[in-house]
């Protein structure tokens, strides 16, 4: 498998020319001392403010033995782990980013394989007659519950890695340590290979996020100062980017529970009232951004079949998503993604419409996407596809009831990512694994300040660490209830 490792010429050229001071490759300047006071440390080393402005503490340069660091990485400390070989040497994962293990024959860069070609266009499906990109942050994710395993459980994780899920971009600091790194990675393995590499990304910042859920509130709070740090720190960076990696295809899942909570939560919940106007100028300014570009397909999360499978509801959504979608013209929006990090079944021909379901007409996935094709086409949207997560929809557990969403106990993978999975939906683009399964919904932690009752009602395994931290047990049981068996 392919990963993000190699930059540009020109970055390169650059972060060799500035090798004497690391934190220039990030557009800051180095401190005038070593001792200068640590205000904040992350993957690339010791940060601290001077003159109101922040630099990189010099230590002991590492630089002259390790070569990787005028790429941007820095030498593994601790992990012998492979996780790609490139012409450089081989690559493996500490602390969330990519370190040099060494065995460079070739230091050089290579102009073929990391060129940016001719503008690449959809028609059509995104996810039709393209390889998926493999996030290797869950690679690693996986490697190291492996290594906590035994028996038949160790091979069917081993399976995993085999397959795509999306990266998520959830704080500013993730997106710029991940969103290139990880296009640089599928347009050397599409160069390499000579067939278009899809990457899926999750956008997943906006202020006042998930207003409804304790547990995954975000960085950025409902005001304007921080709607401005969302445009300007956020989306901008992330169009800059993509309009550089012009040639490889890249499918974006937007904010995901957003839209959802303007349909159900604006009357009942304070927080989702203050945070309206942030979702629907956050919705317009990045559809506007990234919807002008042929080579980047969107998707707007509609939450799933017991969020908005009642009539009423899936009509309020019609126009709330049809007004959404205009506010952002001309940019263009592909469709929809149902059922992200949610445990859905795709189909239970148990239920029907009565009081086990609240009299629910969609009380399944795929009564719920048919239902939303009817009536966003109804509303007048152009453009209604979906994507279905079936990262954890393999099975009917046994939440106590369908809208639980915390750490099921009972839940397993689902169906493997694949495009135009139903035949006769041909409105349905692809299965996709959206959430990577084996990370926390939330806390259990009753005194945490990001515990949500739901993490706590009894259905949901227990002890759990925060929300995006890995969760083993939640793992392994995904691992032995998979279907199909992995």
């Amino acid at each position: 498998m392919k990963a993000s490792l190699a930059l540009t010429a020109i970055a390169a050229l650059a972060a060799k020319a500035s090798a004497g001071c690391w934190s220039k490759t990030y557009g800051y300047p180095c401190c005038s001392s070593a001792s200068t006071k640590v205000m904040y440390t992350d993957n690339d080393g010791e940060w601290g403010v001077e003159n109101g402005n922040w630099c990189g503490i010099v230590k002991d340069d590492p630089r002259e033995s390790c070569f990787s660091y005028t790429l941007g990485y820095p030498c593994c400390t601790s992990t012998t782990n492979v996780i790609y070989t490139d012409s450089y040497g081989r690559w493996g994962i500490e602390k969330g980013n990519w370190c040099f293990l060494g065995d460079s024959s070739n230091p050089g860069y290579d102009s073929y394989e990391y060129t940016i070609r001719d503008q690449y266009s959809f028609s059509g499906n995104p996810f039709a007659g393209h390889k998926f990109y493999i996030n290797p942050y869950y690679v690693d994710e996986v490697d190291k519950a492996i290594a906590q395993m035994n028996g038949s459980l160790r091979i069917k994780a081993e399976k995993l890695k085999e397959y795509s899920n999306a990266i998520w971009l959830d704080t500013i600091h993730k997106m710029e340590v991940r969103l290139e790194r990880n296009l640089r990675g599928a347009l050397a393995q599409q160069n390499a290979e000579g067939s278009r590499v899809l990457t899926v990304f999750v956008v997943y910042d906006l202020p006042g996020r998930d207003c409804q859920a304790l547990a995954s509130n975000g960085e950025l709070l409902a005001n304007d100062g921080d709607m401005k740090r969302y445009k300007t720190e956020y989306i901008d960076i992330i169009d800059s980017v993509l309009i550089s990696y012009h040639s490889q295809p890249i499918v974006l899942v937007i904010e995901p529970n957003s839209l959802a909570n303007l349909v159900t939560n604006l009357e009942n919940i304070p927080a989702c009232a203050d945070s309206e106007k942030y979702y629907l100028d956050g919705h317009a300014y990045l559809i506007k951004k990234f919807g002008s570009h042929p080579h980047v397909a969107m998707y707007l999360d509609i939450g799933h079949a017991f969020w908005l499978g009642w009539d009423d509801k899936r009509a309020s959504a019609a126009k709330i998503y049809s007004k959404v979608i205009n506010s952002g013209a001309p940019g263009k929006v592909r469709g929809f993604a149902s059922n992200v990090a949610n445990y859905t079944p795709w189909e239970d021909p148990e239920l029907s419409s009565g009081p086990d379901t609240e009299w629910n007409p969609c009380p399944d996935e795929k009564r719920y996407i048919k239902a939303m094709y009817k009536e966003f086409k109804a509303a007048g949207i152009s453009s209604v596809y979906f994507i279905e997560d079936t990262s954890r929809n393999g099975v009917k557990n046994d939440r106590y009831h369908p809208d639980e969403w915390c750490n099921q106990t009972g839940s397993g993978i689902g169906a493997r990512p694949k495009a135009y999975p139903v035949s006769g939906m041909e409105y349905l683009d692809a299965f996709y694994w959206v959430k990577p399964y084996g990370e926390s919904d939330g806390t259990s932690d009753e005194s945490d300040r990001h515990f949500d009752g739901y993490c706590g009602h009894r259905t949901a395994m227990k002890p759990a660490p925060e929300a995006g931290h890995w969760f083993q047990d939640f793992f392994e049981e995904g691992l032995k209830n998979a279907n199909p068996p992995l």
